[in-house]
């Protein structure tokens, strides 16, 4: 990592320090602390933009906590970065927004070297002990230029300002290699008219809500902090340019399958099992709705690692989710996975550049 990485201030290499609890900036002198399995290299300067995922209140339900096999919409997310990005032996990739850090975990076997970076530090421990991590900001990226082949970035950009966004685009652009890809999955704001079945079942998930058959309160709360940034596709087009990126390749997702399934069945199914692990808590005080969620969650994560029907049962619900890339993935709608390259040094667009 060390090789990789630069001070987010002055932009010097870093030298690991003595101790080896610490790595050092070669140039402000800075220390960087290593100690909690992870190289905290957020900048000394703040923006007043601030994401709500540094909140705890978005993390109550632990999901964060442990990984899972992907199933269901992380799985669809993450068979199409790997049928877009390709990640294999000699690729050197960051994972921008990287979350729990759950997407490196589940391509280690590709042989890319992965490494992640988040501003907010809630890591799964399966990916502090197998993935270089980094807590850092991504408008302000603490990696050296045109060091990665490629980079990923899911569910991000729809949190960032049009400011924000750009900012971001741009660091992405400074640390991947001339020809580098940036695989995303985001979304605009435009609809097309699949979104229709997804709104419909939306508003069947609220009715269930409210019969309390399920509970949405810690998805509403997550998707508080979207701030939508891409007005439609011709303005991913515009900024994507003006970040020197071109789109290399899109598909379009109308998740209404997908929908039912996670925003419906699998709620239910959530609520349920976090009822059944309420009851089970010690009687000590009020329920505590997250204790159970909680608890709910790590049995159906264990079961899930375990295989067996669960895992399997959701394997093939995933596979009934990919009839919505069959059916509407030309149609142009908010949700979508793309390719950004890089231009190659010496083409057109990086002579303009």
């Amino acid at each position: 990592m060390t090789q990789l990485v630069q001070c987010p201030d002055c932009r010097s290499a870093l030298i690991r320090a003595t101790d080896d609890e610490a790595m050092t900036c070669g140039g402000c002198r800075r220390r960087f602390d290593t100690r909690h399995g992870y190289l905290d290299l957020r900048p000394l300067a703040t923006f007043e933009e601030q994401t709500k995922y540094l909140d705890h209140e978005l993390h109550a339900d632990a999901r964060h906590e442990s990984i899972a096999p992907p199933v269901l919409g992380s799985k669809i997310r993450n068979d199409m970065l790997r049928r877009f990005l390709r990640p294999g032996p000699g690729d050197r990739i960051a994972d921008l927004g990287c979350g729990s850090g759950r997407a490196i975990v589940w391509n280690a076997g590709s042989g890319a070297a992965v490494l992640g970076v988040d501003i907010s530090p809630f890591f799964a421990q399966e990916a502090i002990d197998r993935a270089d991590l980094i807590l850092g900001d991504l408008r302000r990226l603490p990696l050296q230029s045109a060091v990665f082949t490629k980079a990923w970035s899911l569910d991000v950009m729809e949190h960032l300002s049009p400011q924000a966004l750009t900012d971001v685009l741009r660091e992405a652009n400074r640390v991947l290699a001339p020809g580098g890809t940036l695989f995303i999955y985001t979304h605009v704001r435009k609809n097309g008219w699949p979104a229709l079945g997804v709104r419909l079942v939306n508003r069947i998930a609220r009715v269930c809500e409210r019969v309390g058959l399920l509970d949405l309160r810690q998805e509403r709360l997550r998707k508080s902090d979207h701030l939508n940034p891409l007005a439609d596709h011709d303005d991913l087009r515009q900024v994507a340019a003006a970040c020197g990126f071109e789109i290399a390749r899109i598909t379009y997702y109308s998740p209404v399958i997908g929908a039912f399934m996670e925003n419906v069945l699998a709620r239910m199914a959530e609520h349920w099992l976090a009822r059944r692990a309420g009851r089970r808590l010690p009687a000590a005080g009020p329920t505590d709705d997250h204790a159970a969620v909680r608890a709910a969650r790590r049995a159906a994560q264990a079961r899930v690692r375990r295989g067996g029907a669960l895992y399997w049962g959701l394997r093939a619900a995933t596979a009934l989710m990919q009839i919505d890339l069959w059916l509407f993935g030309r149609i142009p709608t908010g949700p979508f996975f793309a390719l950004l390259r890089k231009p190659a040094a010496g083409s057109p667009q990086a002579t303009e550049r």
